[in-house]
């Protein structure tokens, strides 16, 4: 522990899911001590969203075989920031925890969806002739590697066929080894790394969630738009939509690459704002900042996921199972420990979630049905 600063979890315990509830909360608060960052700068004047002219209807769902309630969800599912949003509007926006309006939060593997939608960015400029490019066109380093052949948009569905293992709690696992390999090794550690696995299925056929493949499609986006990530939804996004504050992205090393598949560190209204913007097909003032309909694919399930999901998945969205019920026009961003941001383009309406929960995975945790949740909000307010 830094002398004079909360105490927050090192890499190996945050990921490996040994978090005390305390220091779990001061790790989201503080995740920039975790890994390198660069700034997201904001710019112009802050745009408030409107508020709400009906409150939020008292909700019900059933989750756990019991009927459940707004404040057990908050409770029993540690969520630290709740913002709900109709038609532009605040229905509500909630804070617990200690996380306060101007703090910020890490999105987890949020940021993978945020990457993918400057993908479609780099699409739109020019600096992504298309999906279909090959990876290896944009990261030469891994010609002759397991992703030969492999696409953009086979990275973008997880869908590389490349050897993985996501399981977090282990530490034997791929995403662990890699999360060592950048630990040890720094800058070039995860090109390294990928190129050095086998493949598992041919491209295209199997989806396997892959964190590594995201960091793939930044090192390929970042090589496109010829600067950082960070810097680019700056430029893109992030100064023209009214942020609250400036955020921050993980890199692989000081002055790296960043790590496109998580830790962009952000208020909870400000990831609003990027619903938000989604929700507004990509627009910002009439203008649009990524292909036409580009959502609208990037939202559908184009891979059945794999491992257990009850999701299908999108270009690094995940989308409903069979089990959801009215789940038209339905998609999600999730990270671990709960962060989530769901789009229900057909009703117009967001919901974002900030937590601090128990265990990384959904299926390691003890908690309330976040489906269910989801699902009783757009029913009380269609």
């Amino acid at each position: 522990m830094e002398t004079g600063k909360p105490e927050i979890a090192s890499l190996e315990e945050f990921f490996g899911g040994n978090m005390r509830p305390a220091v779990a909360v001061e790790t989201f608060l503080h995740s920039d001590r975790l890994f390198p960052v660069r700034e997201i700068p904001n710019g112009g004047a802050v745009r408030a969203f409107p508020a709400s002219p009906a409150p939020l209807p008292d909700i019900r769902f059933q989750s756990c075989g019991k009927i459940c309630d707004l404040n057990d969800y908050l409770a029993v599912n540690r969520v630290a920031g709740l913002l709900i949003l109709k038609d532009g509007a605040v229905v509500l926006e909630n804070y617990e925890l200690g996380l306060k309006p101007e703090g910020c939060w890490s999105s987890c593997s949020i940021a993978k969806s945020i990457a993918s939608t400057l993908v479609g960015a780099a699409v739109r400029d020019g600096a992504i002739a298309g999906l279909d490019d090959p990876v290896t066109h944009y990261i030469p380093e891994l010609s002759g590697s397991a992703y030969e052949g492999v696409t953009i948009r086979h990275l973008l569905t997880m869908s590389s066929g490349v050897a993985w293992d996501e399981t977090y709690t282990d530490p034997n696992s791929h995403r662990r080894h890699l999360l060592e390999a950048v630990l040890t090794r720094g800058a070039g550690s995860i090109i390294d790394y990928m190129k050095s696995l086998p493949r598992a299925a041919e491209p295209g056929t199997v989806c396997t969630y892959n964190t590594g493949d995201s960091y793939l499609v930044g090192a390929a986006l970042e090589r496109a738009v010829g600067q950082n990530a960070a810097t680019y939804l700056s430029q893109k996004i992030w100064s023209r939509l009214g942020m609250r504050r400036s955020a921050d992205w993980w890199l692989e090393a000081p002055g790296g690459m960043a790590l496109v598949g998580s830790g962009i560190s952000a208020t909870l209204s400000d990831f609003g704002r990027f619903a938000q913007f989604v929700l507004d097909e990509g627009r910002i003032d009439g203008e649009p900042v990524v292909p036409e309909g580009w959502f609208a694919e990037a939202g559908a399930p184009l891979m059945p996921a794999s491992q257990g999901y009850d999701y299908g998945y999108g270009y690094m969205w995940w989308t409903p199972g069979p089990a959801w019920p009215d789940s038209h026009g339905v998609f999600m961003a999730f990270g671990i420990y709960g962060q989530t941001v769901y789009i229900n383009s057909a009703q117009r309406l967001a919901i974002v979630t900030l937590c601090a929960r128990s265990k990384p995975s959904q299926a390691a945790r003890v908690e309330l049905d976040d489906d269910a949740f989801f699902a009783a909000v757009a029913a009380a307010l269609r």
